[in-house]
């Protein structure tokens, strides 16, 4: 299935990220921390909706050949089992009445590493990264609470230009929504999932996994 189209307009998003970015780093490049072979933004748990895993596993597949993409999807084995089995714990220490926001934050600082961080502490797909990986290390507000990198010289008690991230959010959401619905898939809220870089790299996106070869099925018995 051919996502072209979804994509570039996907990367407007992408853009608008980036900007936000280069624009918080000029201004405050005393609190900045980035640099080459750093890697802690490699190790962040965190979900990507429907658009951010086509994209990459669609980069991953046109880019990545031979014993790397092998080296790459056995990482991404052992990573999406850890992140399962951490969702799992979360899951239910909130079914056992501990606080969700709490349960949230720690999960924040579990720490699982992306099967695409190379050998050298590099990105294999830095171009494509999630927009989560690109806004890493500025200030960042989610849910009510600013958060940024804890190697970064930003200080709690300062007030800096802090990207709301779930304005971006909302947008993925809405465009996931939007190829689900275009595709006329079987699932409706196949646009709802979230899921690991992991899974998304290991995920073989086709007619089945959309439902709508099951559709297909249908209109030709009909």
């Amino acid at each position: 299935m051919d996502f072209t189209k979804y994509f570039k307009e996907y990367e407007k998003i992408v853009a608008i990220a980036d900007n936000a970015f280069e624009q918080v780093k000029q201004e405050y490049p005393e609190c900045m921390s980035c640099r080459i072979n750093c890697a802690d933004c490699c190790h962040a748990v965190f979900d990507i909706g429907l658009i951010e895993a086509l994209y990459i596993n669609w980069h991953f597949n046109d880019k990545i050949g031979g014993a790397n993409k092998d080296f790459i999807i056995e990482k991404a084995n052992k990573a999406d089992r850890k992140a399962y089995q951490l969702k799992k714990r979360a899951y239910k220490e909130v079914e056992d009445g501990k606080d969700e926001q709490e349960v949230v934050i720690r999960m924040s600082l579990e720490r699982i590493e992306c099967p695409l961080l190379t050998e050298d502490k590099l990105c294999s797909l830095y171009d494509y990264r999630p927009i989560t990986c690109r806004l890493y290390g500025i200030p960042i507000h989610i849910g009510g609470i600013a958060h940024t990198c804890g190697r970064t010289g930003f200080e709690e008690s300062k007030k800096y230009k802090t990207v709301k991230i779930e304005i971006l959010q909302q947008k993925l959401y809405e465009f996931s929504a939007k190829i689900t619905k275009d595709i006329k898939s079987k699932y409706p809220d196949l646009f709802k999932m979230l899921i690991p870089v992991s899974m998304a790299l290991l995920t073989k996106y086709n007619e089945e996994t959309f439902g709508v070869a099951i559709n297909k099925e249908k209109q030709v018995a009909e």
